[in-house]
């Protein structure tokens, strides 16, 4: 079993904060497995997809206090009829026990959660393999990475195997779409799918999606929805404050894996010019799980001058982001532009180094030229 550290590290310490965690991530993401490695005889595992279950936990008190282990991992709890009393029991009347519970959307999306535990609960959201997870999955290779993904199943095949994600694309639907959201139409709802996978690092404009799709904006609006409340797709909303012609309301969307996105693309093989966006896709990863608590923006005038990633640091400080597969790519015309605006903060040029960043100046600014690793001294 691979050792995810930094995932079993922000579980534990989650759990010196409140009685339950909720990990969630898309299907296959490898939930299971991350519970599973807490350690067998630590753990007391639940798995909500089997009918027994329903009737082991039908009376929760009795259930917590024969649980001879202090870890107790109930896997796709919303498959059972009450979800949160169970939840609330444990947490309220056994605190010497760490809950964990698992699921691919936020508690509110299941109408079976009446109660959202709130003060109970900590989230972890379990991204694909991270960058700085590539050694411990066999030194997978980058341009693996980008071209397979961040499942592990799929990053593991000796080839990219398209039944796997088409495979994937139906369980999606059928397991979590049609059971939180109850959808009904696959094609509508898979064609929709596909296209924020094709648009995915781009403006995502809803009627010209309900024009190119032939369906209405309801629909993309509430299909968006769905995917972000499932993880299946990132909203990066626009950063404006005093500049000059600044997109203020059209966001960026971010499919949840780059092997969805190539593959979506039909990007097969991978070419130099596809590595720069997927790249894009695994430095916003690499913030959303070391950050979590920080918002993600991004910025762009008029003129369709951008920078990849904004984040605020402190009221009048806004550090920059720049994501480039090689620091040669690198144009600094939008950025000069931006700190014409927003002269306070640091200026990141993140790229996938073999060696150690360095500073550099362009245009009378200051770079950190650096990995994923030098944003976390954010």
């Amino acid at each position: 079993m691979i050792s995810r550290s930094f995932w079993t590290n922000r579980i534990e310490v989650a759990w010196q904060e409140a009685p339950i965690v909720w990990l969630a991530g898309v299907r296959r993401v490898g939930k299971t497995t991350l519970a599973q490695s807490l350690g067998q005889e630590r753990i007391s595992y639940i798995n909500c997809d089997l009918p027994v279950t329903h009737d082991i936990v039908a009376d929760p008190e009795l259930f917590y206090r024969n649980c001879t282990h202090p870890v107790v991992v109930f896997d796709e709890i919303h498959q059972l009829h009450d979800p949160s009393t169970v939840l609330k029991i444990g947490a309220d009347l056994f605190p010497h026990l760490k809950i964990m519970a698992t699921g691919s959307s936020t508690i509110a999306a299941s109408k079976k959660f009446r109660d959202t535990l709130t003060g109970r609960k900590r989230r972890v959201h379990l991204t694909p393999v991270l960058w700085d997870e590539l050694s411990v999955f066999e030194n997978t290779p980058l341009l693996k990475r980008l071209y397979h993904g961040g499942l592990p199943q799929a990053l593991l095949n000796a080839t990219k195997q398209s039944g796997f994600y088409r495979e994937w694309i139906d369980s999606f639907f059928a397991r979590d779409i049609q059971k939180l959201f109850a959808f009904r139409n696959y094609d509508k709802f898979t064609l929709f799918f596909e296209y924020v996978m094709r648009q995915s690092g781009g403006q995502l404009e809803t009627s010209k999606a309900a024009s190119a799709l032939s369906i209405g904006r309801p629909t993309v609006e509430s299909h968006m929805r769905a995917l972000e409340i499932t993880h299946a797709a990132t909203i990066v909303r626009p950063f404006f404050g005093g500049g000059r012609k600044e997109i203020v309301r059209m966001p960026k969307v971010y499919g949840f894996d780059t092997g969805f996105v190539s593959f979506c693309r039909g990007w097969e093989p991978l070419r130099p010019d596809d590595c720069g966006l997927l790249w894009e896709h695994l430095v916003l990863e690499y913030l959303q799980a070391h950050l979590p608590d920080q918002a993600v923006q991004y910025w762009r005038d008029a003129d369709g001058r951008e920078i990849d990633f904004i984040m605020i640091r402190k009221r009048d400080e806004v550090d920059a982001i720049e994501c480039k597969w090689s620091p040669d790519h690198f144009n600094a015309e939008g950025l000069k532009i931006f700190r014409s605006f927003y002269n306070r903060g640091k200026n990141y040029l993140v790229c996938p180094l073999s060696g150690p960043g360095y500073r550099k100046r362009v245009a009378g600014m200051d770079i950190q030229v650096c990995t994923p690793e030098g944003l976390l001294k954010l």
